[in-house]
Order: C-alpha cells, then structure tokens, then sequence
C-alpha cells in the first residue's frame, strides 16, 4: 500500500502512462493490449521500487493507495475496502463507530 507521499511520487508516472497509452493507440491504431505492451511503464517500475513489489498491470496500481481504504478489520485484519464501510468484505464483520481511524 502506498501512503500519500508515496502516491505524490507514482501518481505522475500513471498519468503519463495512460496518456501515452492513448497516443499510441490513436497514432497506431493499436488496441489497448498492444499499445500497454508498446510504451515505457514507468508508473509500475516506481511502485516496485517503492514497494518491491513487480506490478505489471499499471491500473491495479489505484487499489494500492492506503487512503483510499479504511481502517484494518477489528476481527480479521484486512483493511476495510473505504474508509466508510459499514461492513468488512473478507470476513463480514459489521463495523462499529469506535473501529474508526
């Protein structure tokens, strides 16, 4: 998961990424496959080096922002899938008011 500091430094990469993944599409006419094969993925070679982790598909990369998911679930300890949820989706567990952040 990345923290905001984190995300302020992968954040740039993704836009980029997309907009080249458009450019090429619209100068190739290329589908979305061969054109995310045809450039520089720079946003998912930052979050490795964040992380350590390889990511391959930059758009997972969105699921990775922390401030984007709750707290960790009081009974399993998955974080919750927004800050808002009611309810855990791994284990179901109903979230209570103290279980807030």
């Amino acid at each position: 998961m990345l923290d905001e500091e984190e995300w302020a430094r992968v954040s740039p990469y993704l836009s980029q990424t997309i907009a080249a993944v458009k450019d090429y599409r619209q100068r190739t006419g290329a589908g979305i496959a061969d054109a995310k094969k045809g450039v520089s993925d720079r946003a998912c070679e930052e979050f490795e080096n964040l992380t350590g982790y390889k990511e391959t598909n930059y758009l997972a990369i969105y699921h990775h922002r922390l401030s984007k998911h709750g707290p960790p679930c009081r009974n399993c300890g998955n974080l919750l899938r927004t800050p808002r949820a009611r309810f855990c989706a791994a284990c179901g567990t109903v979230v209570r008011a103290d279980d807030a952040v």
